[in-house]
């Protein structure tokens, strides 16, 4: 038997029909074309993970990580400065503005020289103050008109120098008399002068020496001799209470009342030159460290520390430290 013809599948016949008991076999689909895909970036967010808890906690709220440190800090200073003293920081400010608005350039000018009239004093003195407190009634008050009852409230310093009185320590003082009561500066700072100058004052047998100087830059004297009115008393001695009466030495002065110079005690029985020289003693005294004394005994003579401005309490009045 001859078989099928060439070019024809098995099992069928010359082109019509397949040979029985075998079926077609269904066409293949058509093939797909192979697509390659090209590797894209890696991905940061899973190629790069944070290291350590910052670094995580970083990532996770980005800008939020540190803007809230920086509020938390913001806060704490602003409680702070609640808490503390109200406007401190402004009063800071503004005394800073001020000095630095305030502050003169600097020249080559020289520096004014200081002016000879003293401005009252406003320092609490180191040391307590001390004078003779004014007696309840005024005896025998002077007539009116003798001397000034109120100067213009400022001292002027009398221009002028001595020379040194004595031998041992050197104090030096300065005379200062208050504008506007009509006294002389020259003849009040002779006066002075001439009783510090005394042996039987402060000095004597070489206890120390006195001289008169003009300056009063620190550091240039040791106290003040100071001429005052009565009612100028309160401003150079406040809270001593002269009472407009008596004399007292407040801080570095030694401040004499102008009626007790003019006029001194009754129980001075009209000795006014020996008065003077026992008030200027008396507050120098003060103003070297010494303080009040009593009368010693009836009869004998009143220290020259004794309040004799008040009364002699039955001693001799004495007008030195050393008679």
């Amino acid at each position: 038997m001859a078989g099928p013809p060439s070019g024809q599948p098995p099992g069928t016949r010359s082109g019509r029909e397949p040979a029985r008991g075998l079926s077609p076999l269904p066409p293949l689909p058509p093939a797909r074309p192979v697509q390659h895909r090209t590797p894209g970036p890696p991905d940061p967010r899973r190629s790069r993970r944070p290291r350590g808890r910052l670094r995580r906690f970083a990532a996770r709220w980005g800008w939020r990580a540190y803007a809230i440190p920086l509020l938390t800090v913001a806060t704490v200073l602003a409680l702070v400065d609640l808490l503390g003293p109200a406007g401190e920081s402004a009063a800071r400010v503004g005394t800073t503005a001020g000095s630095t608005a305030s502050a003169p350039r600097s020249t080559d000018a020289p520096s004014p020289a200081p002016p000879t009239t003293a401005p009252a004093p406003t320092a609490t003195p180191t040391a307590p103050a001390e004078g003779d407190a004014g007696p309840a009634e005024v005896p025998g008050a002077p007539a009116a008109g003798t001397y000034a009852e109120q100067g213009a409230g400022s001292v002027a310093v009398v221009p002028g120098t001595s020379a040194v009185y004595g031998s041992g320590p050197l104090q030096r003082f300065v005379v200062e008399v208050e504008d506007g009561i009509g006294v002389d500066g020259a003849t009040f700072a002779a006066a002075v002068e001439a009783t510090l100058g005394d042996l039987r004052s402060w000095g004597s047998g070489g206890r120390m020496s006195f001289q008169r100087v003009d300056g009063t830059d620190p550091g240039a004297y040791e106290f003040r001799v100071s001429l005052v009115s009565p009612g100028s008393m309160e401003r150079y001695c406040p809270g001593v209470g002269t009472g407009g009466y008596t004399s007292c030495r407040y801080g570095e002065r030694a401040v004499i009342n102008l009626a007790r110079w003019e006029t001194a005690v009754p129980h001075y029985e009209g000795d006014v030159a020996t008065y003077r020289q026992y008030v200027v003693n008396h507050e120098v005294g003060h103003a070297l460290g010494n303080g009040h004394q009593p009368c010693p005994g009836a009869g004998q003579v009143a220290p020259v520390m004794q309040q004799q401005t008040l009364g002699l309490d039955g001693c001799a009045r004495n007008a030195w430290p050393y008679p």
